[in-house]
């Protein structure tokens, strides 16, 4: 399952791809992390908080459509802007920090992560029979590690195309990120409008 997860299209694994090549190895660990921390959160309220999600539909409407801004201002932010290609390879730990927010927010408002978790959850209860932590948290707590080590790993191997960039392509890495982004928000705003849901 953490594998699956780590290699689920979604916006957090471009985004990953895109920082790592761009921005660096540090870089794109930041940005892991914070993808992580937002794993934490959900599987925390999959855990501990699911009845009250279910009774929430608007607070869940509410993280739809918040999702669905934050994932199409990214995308147009990195359609329209200007990059200067530098090779850095030390960052300051402000942009770090930067990077670890982006990567917790981007994924904190994507709502299909949180169903994700859910699904996984109820199905390890199911399992299960009841709620064990001597069981649950060691299990939950091993695909969140073996995907932060893959984003790691990919991250790594990113970063090894840095060497190949130019600013051509670096604008065509822009680009395609950003369509991938909207489209990803274009989708998740469809499935709130018409199919009044998440997935």
């Amino acid at each position: 399952m953490g594998i699956m997860l780590s290699f689920l299209m979604g916006p957090g694994f471009f985004a990953l791809l895109k920082t790592s090549i761009e921005k660096g190895f540090h870089a794109g660990i930041s940005l892991a992390g914070g993808i992580l921390l937002s794993d934490v959160f959900f599987v925390a309220i999959s855990l501990f908080g699911s009845s009250y999600l279910r009774s929430g539909q608007v607070v869940m409407e509410y993280i739809g459509y918040a999702g669905t801004l934050i994932l199409l201002g990214i995308g147009f932010y990195y359609w329209f802007k200007k990059d200067t290609l530098e090779l850095e390879h030390a960052m300051p730990k402000s942009n770090k920090l930067g990077y670890f927010l982006k990567g917790f927010i981007m994924s904190l408002f994507n709502p299909t992560l949180l169903l994700y978790w859910l699904s996984i959850s109820s199905w390890v209860v199911s399992v299960v029979g009841k709620f064990e932590t001597q069981k649950v948290i060691p299990f939950f707590a091993s695909i969140l590690l073996t995907q932060f080590i893959l984003d790691v790993i990919k991250a790594y191997f990113a970063n090894k195309l840095r060497k190949r960039m130019t600013q051509k392509n670096l604008m065509w890495l822009n680009r395609i990120a950003g369509t991938l982004l909207i489209l990803f928000g274009l989708k998740l705003l469809y499935s709130m409008l018409i199919n009044h849901s998440l997935a």
